[in-house]
């Protein structure tokens, strides 16, 4: 079965945002012939369009669209704050949205979702830098700055730039199971697909980056040794700090406390363990730091809303 994707582009769209979907669904013809899906960029007028790196891309017209829709996915782009106001274009993708089965967006082309209507009373996500504004200005939306990805009933949106890829293989995950939506990744050369509840931001990239060199030096320590004694004192001392003025200063330069650091890195760690490996839970909780299987669940659940076991089924490759 052959399912339509249509992806609205407008000047200065993030071609990212268009282009790493695009691909997600086209490799899936080559993977898997018979599950394929066929992607046409649409824009408020036919013709070429212009991303905002310049490079541009042939659409049909918004308005010209016949037929069944599967997949509406919207772009988003430094362009989008002066297309908000655009009203052929959101009320084409208002439209548009009305006869597909599924609604998406990457980046803060949420704002256009939002915009049309589509947002109201749902959960959603966009860019970390853009997420307050669209609390601000769409109040009936419910914003997490925090997740890659959300899905609200039929209403996908997704954080910046490459999680538009993380959705798209989200959607083929759902569409043909987790193994194809492995094979894709596999064949792009990205991250084995990870979930929608995983935070936009890995520990190191969440955390400010230290002024002090034996602090950065410390991060990296945190990252590479997750196993080791990483109590505060512990750190203290390898910092050459007391342990007062350590968690001080290791909280105001990092913007976070040396505990929530230490827990966040070796859920990481726990995380990338039972994506590449076959350990029992148990050993990959003693291994990430994490000392037991209980904890491993608790953890995972707070930072990615998800059971270490439902992650492994879902996310874990077959080249152990």
């Amino acid at each position: 079965m052959q399912r339509r994707v249509l992806i609205v582009v407008f000047p200065g769209f993030q071609l990212l945002d268009m282009a790493g979907p695009a691909d997600v669904f086209g490799l899936v013809a080559l993977l898997s012939p018979g599950d394929c899906y066929r992607v046409q960029i649409v824009a408020v007028r036919a013709g070429e369009v212009s991303a905002g790196n310049g490079v541009t891309v042939n659409a049909s017209a918004l308005s010209e669209v016949t037929g069944p829709v599967d997949t509406l996915m919207v772009a988003g782009g430094m362009s989008v704050p002066e297309h908000v106001a655009d009203r052929e274009l959101v009320a084409g993708i208002a439209a548009l949205a009305g006869r597909a089965r599924r609604v998406a967006s990457v980046c803060n082309g949420a704002f256009l979702l939002a915009q049309a209507g589509l947002l109201e009373g749902r959960r959603a996500t966009t860019h970390w830098l853009a997420a307050g504004e669209l609390s601000r200005r769409y109040t009936g939306v419910e914003v997490d700055a925090d997740p890659l990805y959300i899905e609200d009933g039929h209403v996908w949106t997704s954080a910046g730039v490459l999680s538009g890829v993380d959705l798209a293989l989200a959607l083929v995950a759902r569409d043909h199971g987790h193994a194809l939506a492995r094979n894709v990744a596999r064949g792009l050369v990205v991250y084995l697909h990870r979930p929608g509840g995983q935070s936009q931001f890995s520990t190191p990239m969440r955390a400010l980056t230290p002024r002090s060199e034996p602090l950065r030096e410390l991060q990296a320590y945190i990252e590479a040794n997750p196993g080791a004694d990483l109590s505060v004192p512990a750190l203290a001392a390898r910092a050459r700090m007391s342990e007062r003025h350590f968690s001080r200063v290791f909280t105001e330069q990092t913007g976070m406390s040396p505990g929530r650091y230490v827990e966040r890195s070796r859920a990481e760690a726990a995380r990338r363990l039972l994506e590449v490996t076959g350990l029992p839970l148990d050993t990959v909780a003693r291994e990430s730091g994490l000392g037991s299987s209980e904890t491993l669940y608790r953890v995972f659940r707070r930072h990615w809303r998800i059971t270490p076991g439902d992650h492994r089924r879902r996310f874990q490759s077959k080249e152990k």
